[in-house]
């Protein structure tokens, strides 16, 4: 039996001065994205949905959403060990670099939950 493929979603940036449905929106719900690429492998592999708490509270280990450089990231965060007190974002592929940072204020959310495309069970929570 093949192994069926995400079939790929276009991702167009919102404009949110012209987009009035964007204002109906809480800056503080939780949303849902499609994890591309396998930065994450082995425990996210692309295709997963991955529910983001933008509110949601950042600890060492977490799973986070961040803007770094001008865009998106997915990684895991933790402490740095150089004694800055600083952090880092770890890929948990070893193919990519950690990427550090000073503080948690481009943290924009937590990664509370995943799934798999069509199957209910295949749930996992990362927060209690």
């Amino acid at each position: 039996m093949t192994e069926k493929k995400p079939f790929p979603i276009p991702v167009v940036p919102a404009d949110a001065e012209s987009d009035p449905a964007l204002d109906n929106c809480s800056a503080a719900e939780s949303f849902a994205l499609m994890v591309l690429g396998d930065s994450m492998e082995p425990e996210f592999v692309e295709g997963d949905i991955i529910i983001i708490e933008p509110e949601g509270l950042a600890t060492d280990g977490s799973y986070v959403m961040a803007w770094l450089n001008d865009e998106w990231i997915f990684r895991q965060l933790a402490r740095d060990d150089s004694g800055d007190g600083g952090w880092k974002l770890r890929p948990l592929n070893p193919k990519y670099p950690s990427a550090r940072i000073p503080d948690l204020s481009g943290i924009k959310g937590v990664i509370i939950q995943k799934s798999k495309p069509g199957r209910r069970k295949a749930t996992k929570r990362y927060i209690d």
